[in-house]
């Protein structure tokens, strides 16, 4: 009797289990608020019924989806690019700031901000074409691990944040990735990691230009800039790419500002969500004075706004699967 018991009781919490679609969140005001949305959203007769069709749901990649410190993931790609490129290029030795990063000072390399990291980017990106960049970038994933954990980048996603990737898409939304960081470089993965195929991914770009090599055509990365989408980029490319307004948004850091204003601007129901990351120990902790991902005036004005904080520390039971 006591193993049949045993036995039913462990069948009801795996039953339980299964029946909550976000395992990995502790019950709370977050955990609340998305699975209170969706539902309303999606029950027919609810007044706040959201046809399927305009069910897009918005998130930031870089600190929200995946982790961010202590620097983007992608400088460390650019960074591995311009060693591995360096012999091709031997003017790098004495040029910022290239040569700091072949010095390993990573920290006066950085010192120049976004501008600093665009020019690396452009400069190591360029010349390729799209397939070629495409196969360099999953190479560099398959390989490459953060210093700090030994995983693999790509394993390096929080598991809560895939949980509500799959509950929202379960619930007919659409989810696209909008973020600062470069759209080629996202795209080669996302699919595998994220289940977010690569045209519902946004992201900064250079420009790329058709032309003929050896007789066929490619499309050739240049070394300008085209769009960096952050701040107030985000509102503008999600027009240009999707040509709906979210109704749901996730971001982490004032770089989403915007993005989570202009979701929560529109007519109906509309959720806007913050990652905060204060969990030094399973994670990072960092906010107002960070020089990745700062969280200030997001912090200060969410309440007011109506928007959710999502506390890495008191809301997620496990950060990574």
């Amino acid at each position: 009797m006591k193993s049949l018991v045993v036995i039913t009781l462990a069948f009801i919490t795996a039953s339980l289990h299964a029946a909550d679609p976000l395992p990995s969140w502790n019950d709370g005001a977050a955990k609340q608020a998305i699975t209170a949305f969706v539902t309303k959203t999606t029950t027919d007769g609810s007044a706040d019924f959201v046809p399927p069709a305009e069910r897009i749901a918005t998130f930031d990649n870089d600190g929200t989806l995946w982790g961010e410190q202590p620097m983007y993931f992608q400088a460390f790609f650019i960074f591995d690019r311009i060693k591995q490129l360096a012999p091709t290029h031997p003017e790098w030795k004495d040029k910022e700031p290239f040569a700091s990063v072949l010095k390993g000072d990573l920290k006066s390399a950085l010192a120049g901000g976004e501008r600093a990291l665009l020019e690396m980017a452009m400069a190591t990106h360029a010349g390729t074409t799209t397939e070629e960049f495409e196969k360099i970038v999953s190479d560099w994933a398959n390989t490459a691990k953060h210093p700090k954990s030994g995983k693999h980048f790509t394993e390096m996603v929080y598991q809560p944040m895939l949980e509500v990737l799959a509950y929202l898409r379960a619930n007919g939304f659409k989810t696209f990735i909008v973020s600062g960081g470069g759209i080629e470089f996202m795209r080669p993965w996302t699919e595998k990691v994220y289940g977010i195929p690569p045209e519902q991914v946004i992201g900064s770009s250079i420009k790329t230009k058709f032309e003929l090599r050896d007789g066929k055509p490619v499309l050739a990365r240049l070394p300008e800039l085209n769009f960096i989408d952050d701040k107030e980029g985000k509102p503008v490319a999600i027009q240009q790419h999707i040509g709906r307004r979210p109704i749901i948004a996730f971001g982490n850091s004032d770089g989403d500002f915007q993005m989570l204003e202009w979701t929560t601007a529109g007519k109906g129901p509309r959720l806007a969500l913050i990652v905060h990351h204060d969990d030094a120990q399973r994670e990072y902790a960092y906010d107002r004075g960070s020089h990745i991902g700062k969280l200030e005036k997001g912090l200060d004005e969410a309440p007011q706004r109506g928007w959710t904080i999502i506390s890495m520390q008191n809301d997620w039971k496990s950060i990574y699967p």
